[in-house]
């Protein structure tokens, strides 16, 4: 790798490699994780000689964004010598804090989560931070950031996704119509910032109709269940907006089975079947909650805290890391897959 690439501080690598996806791109060259990458990586990031253990958890390995979230944490750790233990949330609050009861009467070198819901972790979480115990939060507070010392929040900007998305679907529209918004779970921090961003837009649309805006926690049986419902008492839907992929896909299926594919669909996290979905015409947008970026991102900066001495904060590693990622279309999916692949974003 030419020098003047490389990064020259652990501060720079977590700035840079992880959290900025064009950046990430540059140092690449244009290829993908070769070796050499991974072993230079691992010596900018301060790569510890012995073994760490970090444990992770998310809200639930059924939604593919966690799942690959999960993937992610494991081929980073395994280039920075972090051995990954999962606590699975099972998109289930009150399952996730016994799971991370259990995280917190252990010893860890580092810790990352997303909640299920704001607030529920709040009392594991403190005990592990008590403990001297860098916490890494992703995509969703645990708590306000003024009632718990987490070491970072890596999460994107849910508002602006969802106002993105909400966008594309009314211009698609022509800016009249009706339209319905199936959120996620509602004690969600992310779910609360994609609802804001569409009644942001939806609100400069005065031709715009609001059919439902009903959750179904991220539960495709739940979105399911919503939408035959949805498709009996409404002979007009022009489009819907859905917080994940799973979701809309899930609706998706149950359009096709009524015959009701004119419906304009956009959702959230741009997951490889959600971007196959884009390309072929299912799906009309969706935008990208960068997964990888952020579950990768724990790992270094989990590492750099540990084994660099990293502080959280001004000087050190931000306290929050906005990790935003583009709309997607039928324009950008194939590149968008491409940096799924690896990891990237």
């Amino acid at each position: 790798m030419p020098k003047d690439r490389t990064p020259h501080t652990r501060r720079d690598f977590i700035r840079s490699a992880s959290f900025s996806a064009g950046a990430a791109a540059a140092l690449l060259g244009g290829f993908g994780l070769d070796p050499a990458f991974a072993a230079e990586a691992a010596k900018v990031a301060g790569r510890s000689e012995k073994p760490l253990k970090a444990a992770f958890s998310n809200a639930g390995l059924q939604a593919t964004w966690c799942a690959q979230g999960k993937e992610a944490a494991e081929y980073w750790g395994k280039l920075f010598n972090v051995e990954v233990t999962w606590f699975d949330g099972q998109l289930d609050a009150v399952k996730q804090r016994a799971a991370i009861d259990n995280m917190a009467s252990q010893k860890w070198d580092f810790v990352a989560i997303q909640a299920f819901g704001i607030g529920t972790l709040t009392q594991p979480v403190q005990k592990m931070i008590d403990a001297g115990i860098p916490v890494i939060d992703m995509d969703t507070l645990i708590a306000p950031l003024d009632k718990i010392n987490v070491h970072s929040f890596l999460a994107p900007n849910n508002e602006f996704m969802g106002a993105s998305v909400t966008q594309a679907l009314c211009n698609a529209i022509g800016g009249k119509g009706k339209i319905i918004m199936t959120q996620g779970a509602l004690g969600h921090t992310g779910a609360q910032g994609r609802a804001k961003g569409f009644e942001s837009v939806v609100k400069q649309f005065p031709n715009i109709e609001v059919l439902d805006t009903q959750p179904a926690d991220w539960d495709v049986t739940k979105a399911a269940r919503l939408w035959e419902t949805y498709l009996t008492k409404y002979p007009q839907i022009d489009a819907a907006f859905f917080h994940n992929d799973d979701m809309a896909l899930a609706a998706y299926n149950i359009m096709k089975a009524r015959n009701r594919t004119d419906i304009k669909i956009g959702g959230v996290d741009a997951m490889p079947p959600a971007i196959s979905a884009v390309a072929d015409g299912r799906m009309f947008a969706t935008v990208r909650n960068p997964s990888c970026r952020i579950h990768g991102g724990a790992i270094v900066a989990g590492v750099a805290a540990v084994v660099g001495g990293e502080k959280s904060g001004e000087g050190g590693i931000p306290k929050h890391v906005v990790t935003d990622g583009p709309v997607v279309t039928k324009d950008n999916a194939a590149g968008m897959l491409w940096m799924e692949k690896h990891y990237l974003i």
